[in-house]
């Protein structure tokens, strides 16, 4: 109980959740639209563009902060200032992670049969129909596994989501913040903090419980040859 009276903890953990919420669903439309490109259809250069996109995952992300900070408290453009909000976050959030479920989506569409597209075509659907009424739903692993390990990878974020806003839960800072507020001048609450941490934890380990089976399956999809 004195971990949400001492501080506005659900705050925190509201924030971390709307981020995390946010950025996943921007990252598995985008990448879907990418690994349908990149998975079913050929097209000159598609291997080395591939490879470009899987490049920015090895950058650390400490590279893209001075001209992200710049950008975003309006010394590049004055008219874009979103430091200290959800946007300041999100937008390289989605361009940090998406390269790993552009890649895990491109491998799932690759499998399925052309057949199912076409009978799809055939009926009148469009390709991008086809797309979430075919190729999505019997990609449902492959799409759970990218989505949830973007979900915990945004979640646990700390790195940009503390350079990125205040320290104060208005200014959208995320539940590492709130865990690491239970710390004074003169005093640290451990206990406290343990607490607060046990209570971060239990959306991310439903989350996980509850899709354990599509997470497996899609991390083991394609490991042995039948």
């Amino acid at each position: 109980r004195e971990v949400f009276v001492r501080i506005e903890f659900a705050r925190y953990m509201f924030n971390s959740l709307f981020l995390a919420t946010v950025t996943t669903v921007l990252v598995l439309v985008l990448a879907s639209l990418a690994g349908y490109v990149f998975g079913r259809l050929e097209f000159p250069g598609r291997r080395p563009l591939m490879l470009l996109i899987l490049a920015i995952s090895y950058f650390p992300p400490a590279a893209f902060f001075l001209p992200l900070f710049q950008l975003f408290t309006g010394n590049v453009f004055p008219w874009v200032e979103l430091y200290n909000t959800p946007g300041a976050m999100i937008l390289p959030f989605s361009s940090l992670f998406m390269p790993l479920s552009i890649f895990i989506l491109t491998t799932f569409y690759g499998q399925i049969p052309d057949g199912l597209e076409d009978a799809a075509r055939v009926e009148g659907t469009t390709r991008l129909g086809a797309l979430f009424r075919v190729i999505i739903p019997l990609s449902a692993p492959g799409v759970a596994t990218a989505g949830i390990l973007t979900f915990i990878a945004v979640y646990n974020e700390f790195f940009f989501s503390f350079l990125m806003t205040g320290t104060a839960a208005q200014d959208w800072a995320p539940i590492v913040d709130g865990i690491i507020s239970y710390r004074s001048q003169f005093q640290v609450r451990y206990d406290l903090m343990a607490a607060a941490s046990i209570v971060a934890v239990l959306p991310v380990a439903t989350l996980v419980v509850i899709a354990q089976e599509k997470i497996v399956s899609g991390l083991t999809s394609g490991a042995l040859k039948e």
